[in-house]
């Protein structure tokens, strides 16, 4: 079957590299798996066993959904869009007992509003989620493993390492999948962290953010200039560049934008 560009579909073929994943996430026996876009069922073959608890998958492809559990006995696969799908209901049953392990290659188009989708239901579901294990393009894996200080360090960034540990495992080439992307991707591991509630709202946090960086060539000063900040009680330098700013201090600024409201 051709792949669709729609769907922004690139099948990962490189048997090495499905064994190198499959090695990354180490499933284990009675476990709850969840596969984003398994496609064919590449990835599939070296994730599922009948050993585990459960294993759900979500294609949005409705020519590919039907015929995996014919390959794969015992597999429960929705037919959604998994940026529209119901996660609290498709994800509830099992996750009392056992956390659920994600993993998927991620078509790059729908990457970064997903994962934000599932940052925001760790938070809402403590305890819910293992890990997530993501092939996505190099560039958004550097994105979400930025440090303070680097070209790749921004918005995502920090709303991502609030939420979870980010760790790059290894890149992949272009010829491990069918159709060749234009571009090297990268497969990362997000873990959740654990935490209470976040010191100020999702929304605040975002907020700062979104200024900050639409202005990062800005002083801090200037570019949160709207916020009516005061500087004098934050320990905090207002000649920093977003740039150079830590998640702390993105925090502590959160917190006196959100006081003032």
């Amino acid at each position: 079957m051709q792949p669709r560009k729609r769907f922004g579909q690139h099948f990962l073929k490189d048997a090495s590299i499905l064994r190198r994943i499959a090695d990354a996430v180490a499933i284990q026996p009675k476990q709850n798996v969840f596969e984003i876009g398994p496609g064919q069922g590449a990835l599939t073959q070296y994730l599922h066993q009948p050993s585990l608890a459960r294993y759900l998958a979500v294609e949005i492809d409705r020519d590919l959904a039907p015929l995996l559990p014919g390959k794969f006995p015992g597999i429960e696969v929705l037919q959604q869009d998994v940026l529209r799908a119901d996660l609290t209901s498709a994800l509830a049953l099992g996750a009392a007992t056992q956390p659920w392990r994600i993993v998927g290659n991620l078509p790059y188009n729908i990457s970064s509003p997903l994962i934000v989708r599932l940052l925001d239901y760790v938070l809402a579901h403590p305890g819910s989620i293992q890990d997530m294990h993501f092939m996505v393009q190099k560039e958004m894996a550097e994105r979400l493993s930025a440090q303070p200080g680097s070209k790749a360090w921004g918005r995502l960034s920090v709303m991502t390492q609030i939420t979870v540990d980010v760790e790059y495992l290894f890149d992949v080439p272009p010829q491990s999948f069918d159709p060749p992307p234009k571009v090297d991707s990268s497969m990362i591991r997000l873990t959740p962290i654990a935490h209470d509630d976040l010191p100020v709202p999702r929304k605040s946090l975002d907020k700062v953010l979104r200024l900050a960086f639409a202005g990062r060539r800005k002083r801090m000063s200037n570019a949160l200039k709207t916020l009516q900040l005061n500087w004098s009680r934050l320990a905090v330098d207002p000649g920093k560049r977003a740039d150079d700013v830590t998640i702390d201090e993105f925090l502590a600024i959160a917190e006196q934008s959100q006081a003032k409201q």
